[in-house]
């Protein structure tokens, strides 16, 4: 007998991947085009369709069954993420529990977010009985990051899965294997709906893919430069599209707040993952009463951290191998301006290593001020007051996280209502990120829409609205056959109690 099965297309091209730190190649992954993309999203829709007819919670009980295998598995993908990074073993751990601890409340939560609920109707809809549903979309593409690729693009991805839908990843083509990891992951612990979330491999020629391949909505998390690009692919056939595109997020300390919580905070929140953290601190107003003070605990803590490979590394290398340079203009552009190193400058720049760099007095026009350095390096400038302080750290064109330090939770709430950033922490760095049920998102540069909490599952569907009339109205408004002088009272009437109070 002759075989008739057709040949797979051969593969236009492969990638191998490479450690940070050493430049060894880590493993070689196929290089993904329109077909490949094609094929996967086509899987995923066949896959949501059973997925989308479940309970909420059959849902909710296989996520759950796939966080067990995540969090059974926690030292293999952490070891995929710090060996795909270079960032060290520990961090790469705390990114799976807080990756775990997002997956099991959108899980739990999906149900009650979504579920259908009757509405309000007014007096000339008293007839009427209304209510919405949350639909799922059908199937979501994700392109994730390379700094944090489980964390970040689950963010997306557990929230749509969450909601019913099927999810089609391209992770960074610095960090395919963690994506590819997690999509095994998910086969394995749910093979009855295996293909619902798929992992499709390559650089930018594999996102334009996905952006065109008829997703239902395309989550990015990238520079704003590529996400206008993107944006524009989807805009071509209306895609919805959700963006997070990195911060220069700011530091506001208050005279009488505790300056070394403040500086063991900053230190943490600028050089954590070698300061390549999107709601990273990068920039502090301190007031100039206890600038130079909190200066002073900065540089002490800063200090003594060391980049490396090694088990005692505070932090790796620099993931991207372009982004040393970009550090690099930040920190001697500073310097020439007239700024002052507190600890280390231009010299700090060993790649794929930079050594921890503190500034201050650095001109607020700076690229170091402007621009998102996405590196260890964090600039403390002095402000008169609060004013000046919210002011600058809102002068910025990212708006995505901040943080406050003050003496009293009450005062720094108020001084965070008057930021613009998408997220703020009061006495604390980043502690938004660790809170399943808030939002999280920016505008402007720093993107639209928002992941995690109530708002991240509900990005992920579509708002039917129905109405069922009940009875016959009293005042039919919607046919030709309603006398003039009947839809004239109906005015008057209306006229009468909307001049109400």
């Amino acid at each position: 007998m002759t075989d008739t099965t057709p040949a797979a297309a051969p593969r236009a091209a492969a990638f191998t991947t490479r450690s940070p730190a050493t430049g060894e190649p880590i493993a070689e992954h196929p290089v993904d085009g329109p077909e490949e993309v094609s094929r996967a999203v086509a899987r995923a829709r066949t896959a949501q369709a059973g997925w989308a007819a479940l309970p909420a919670s059959g849902r909710r009980d296989l996520l759950l069954h796939w966080k067990k295998a995540l969090a059974t598995e926690l030292d293999t993908v952490a070891r995929t993420i710090a060996e795909e990074t270079g960032k060290p073993a520990g961090d790469a751990a705390l990114e799976v529990v807080l990756t775990l601890e997002h997956l099991g409340w959108a899980a739990r939560n999906a149900g009650r977010v979504l579920r259908g609920r009757r509405v309000g109707t007014g007096l000339f809809t008293v007839h009427q009985r209304a209510s919405l549903v949350h639909r799922p979309l059908g199937v979501v593409g994700v392109i994730g990051p390379w700094n944090y690729p489980l964390y970040t693009p689950m963010g997306s991805v557990g929230y749509a899965l969450a909601a019913g839908n099927g999810v089609v990843l391209k992770p960074s083509e610095l960090t395919p294997g963690t994506g590819v990891l997690l999509a095994g992951l998910f086969d394995s612990a749910v093979p009855g709906h295996a293909g619902l979330l798929t992992t499709v491999t390559g650089a930018a020629s594999t996102g334009d893919a996905l952006a065109r391949s008829g997703v239902d909505k395309l989550a990015f998390t990238g520079s704003p430069g590529t996400a206008r690009k993107v944006m524009a692919v989807c805009a071509e056939t209306l895609t919805p599209f959700l963006a997070e595109c990195g911060g220069k997020d700011a530091v506001i300390v208050t005279a009488d707040a505790d300056l070394d919580a403040a500086a063991d905070a900053i230190v943490w929140g600028a050089l954590s993952n070698a300061g390549q953290t999107c709601a990273g601190v990068e920039r502090v107003y301190a007031v100039r009463e206890i600038h130079a003070a909190l200066c002073e605990r900065v540089v002490e803590r800063a200090g003594a951290l060391r980049p490396g490979a090694g088990a005692d590394a505070a932090y790796g290398p620099m993931t991207l191998p372009g982004q040393v340079a970009v550090v690099e203009r930040h920190v001697a552009g500073a310097v020439a301006a007239g700024a002052k190193a507190l600890l280390g400058g231009p010299g700090s720049v060993r790649a794929p290593y930079v050594a921890p760099v503190v500034l201050t007095d650095v001109p607020e026009d700076c690229a170091a001020m402007t621009e998102e350095t996405f590196g260890p390096v964090v600039v403390i400038n002095p402000v008169a007051g609060v004013d000046e302080a919210v002011e600058r750290a809102n002068a910025s064109r990212y708006a995505l996280g901040a943080a406050v330090f003050c003496r009293g939770g009450r005062a720094g709430g108020a001084i965070a209502a008057r930021l613009r950033a998408g997220a703020v922490s009061v006495n604390s760095v980043l502690g938004f990120a660790a809170v399943p049920a808030l939002p999280f998102g920016g505008s402007q540069d720093s993107g639209f829409g928002r992941i995690h909490g109530e708002e991240g599952l509900r990005a992920f569907t579509s708002v039917q609205s129905t109405t069922v009339q009940r009875f016959a109205p009293p005042i039919a408004l919607t046919s030709f056959a309603v006398p003039a002088a009947t839809r004239e009272r109906a005015v008057r009437l209306a006229r009468a109690l909307h001049r109400r109070r």
